[in-house]
Order: C-alpha cells, then sequence, then structure tokens
C-alpha cells in the first residue's frame, strides 16, 4: 500500500457489521495508514463493532447516537480529548421504516418522513458542524448515497426523497466549509449486500439487474468503495468537493436496460 492517509485521522459511523460499506471504507482507510475512530449506537452494536475496530488495531470507540444531542457532545468532546483535530468523517447513516419501502410512495407517513429525514439528511448537517470544529486545518467529510435520490427505483420510496435531501446538503455544505479548506462529498454504489440493503424489498431482484445492465455487468464490492473512500479523504482529492461519485459499474449513465434484457 501507498499510505496514503498516514498521519490522518478520522471518525467512522455507520458500521453494522463485516459486510457494511462502512466497514468497508475503514479497512481500506486503515490499510492505507490511517488512525480511525467507530461509533457505535447501543450495547447491541458495541458488540458488533468492537471485534472489527480491535482487528485493525482501534481502540477508540464512541457511543453516539445521532438522535441524541447529549450523546453527539460527549462523543466529539471525546475525540477533541484524545486527538485535538480530526482530518475525515465517514457518515454512513440512514434509516426507514421497512414497511414503507414497498407499497405506494404516496403512502408515506409523516412519522416516518420526518424521522428518515433526520437520520439520513440532517445528520449529516449536524455532525458536519460538529466535525468542521475539529478541522482547523481543513479536512474531508464523506457521505453515501444511491442513484434512488435521482431516479425511481422500486423499493426505495421516502429514502429516495430522504437521499436527494442528502445530496442537496452535500453541495450547500461544501460551499459553506469550502472557505475553511474542507471538502463535502458523496459516494454512490450501486446496490450491495449489505444489512441496509437487505431491508430494501426486492434486493435480490435489483442486484441482479444492476449487474446484468450495468456497463462493467458488475456490481461494486466493499473494496471498490473503498478505494474511492481513500482517494477523497486523501490529499489527491484537495481540489474535489461537492460532488456525487459514483461506484456502480457504470449503471447511472444508462437510460435503457442493455439490448439483451429488453422484453
Amino acid at each position: 500500500m501507498a499510505e496514503l492517509m498516514r498521519g490522518k485521522r478520522g471518525l467512522v459511523m455507520g458500521v453494522a457489521n463485516d459486510h457494511s460499506i462502512a466497514w468497508g471504507i475503514a479497512k481500506s482507510l486503515s490499510a492505507e495508514g490511517a488512525e480511525l475512530a467507530f461509533s457505535y449506537q447501543g450495547e447491541a452494536f458495541e458488540r458488533r463493532v468492537r471485534p472489527l475496530a480491535e482487528s485493525l488495531g482501534t481502540p477508540l470507540l464512541l457511543d453516539m447516537d445521532v438522535t441524541d444531542e447529549a450523546s453527539l457532545d460527549t462523543g466529539f468532546q471525546t475525540l477533541k480529548d484524545e486527538w485535538g483535530t480530526l482530518d475525515f468523517l465517514i457518515h454512513a447513516i440512514a434509516w426507514s421504516d421497512k414497511s414503507e419501502l414497498s407499497g405506494r410512495f404516496i403512502n408515506t407517513s409523516l412519522e416516518n418522513f420526518k424521522t428518515s429525514m433526520a437520520i439520513s439528511c440532517y445528520s449529516l448537517i449536524d455532525l458536519s458542524r460538529r466535525a468542521a470544529q475539529l478541522m482547523p486545518q481543513g479536512g474531508s467529510i464523506l457521505t453515501l448515497t444511491f442513484q434512488g435520490s435521482q431516479q425511481v427505483m422500486p423499493y426505495y420510496n421516502v429514502m429516495g426523497v430522504a437521499k436527494a435531501g442528502l445530496e442537496a446538503a452535500v453541495r450547500y455544505l461544501a460551499n459553506d466549509l469550502g472557505p475553511d479548506r474542507i471538502r463535502v462529498n458523496a459516494i454512490s454504489p450501486g446496490p450491495m449486500r449489505t444489512l441496509a440493503g437487505a431491508a430494501i424489498g426486492g434486493a435480490r431482484k435489483t442486484f441482479k439487474a444492476t449487474e446484468m445492465n450495468a456497463p462493467l455487468r458488475a456490481n461494486p464490492t466493499l473494496e471498490d468503495v473503498g478505494g474511492a473512500a481513500v482517494w477523497l479523504c486523501s490529499d489527491y482529492s484537495a481540489s474535489t468537493s461537492g460532488d456525487i461519485i459514483h461506484v456502480d459499474g457504470g449503471y447511472h449513465v444508462l437510460g435503457m436496460l442493455q439490448p439483451e434484457n429488453l422484453g
């Protein structure tokens, strides 16, 4: 490895297990020399995250819930006390009631809409404000989105709206934080076999359809997304901000299925 991240420290939020996109990103960053901290939400997630973090030699774990201001205050104060500064933030957090990701979008409830937007979109704004205070020399903030933000995807419903809001937030945050030399970007992977992806109805059909039709005829791996994340967090992306980087085998460029897959 080139050790592109040697000397840099960052917080990774959103690891659920060893199939999480956030975990793929964390492994790639660690392999390039980054020092990492991990957040978890409650004891159940701590039991999953701690062994993974320890496998990378990471002792700094923080109990942080984006719906609990006090836990975020405590977590970022710990980061400040332990490290002083932060070089990057990985935001891989999203949520919606699984039952509302199927059926008609028009039936989205107000309660689930507000909760989905708060956790999947507003949390990036809140966390960026906190992280920026620990980035006096600049840094990188990275989140995850999906093509359902721009085009209608089956079984995605309110999450498509939440991700559209997230992408708009990326642009506005990039503009706000640019003078502070803080870059804000998003990666948009294709469908992946993750815990979050499994919550989406028809996940297997979606995975197969994109694999058959993407220009590269393949869905991304954790390593593919991790490599893109390393670039966006490294000094090589010094002039890249406000962007949505697609890591989806090229699927986002299609206007129609491949000829051999048309009915």
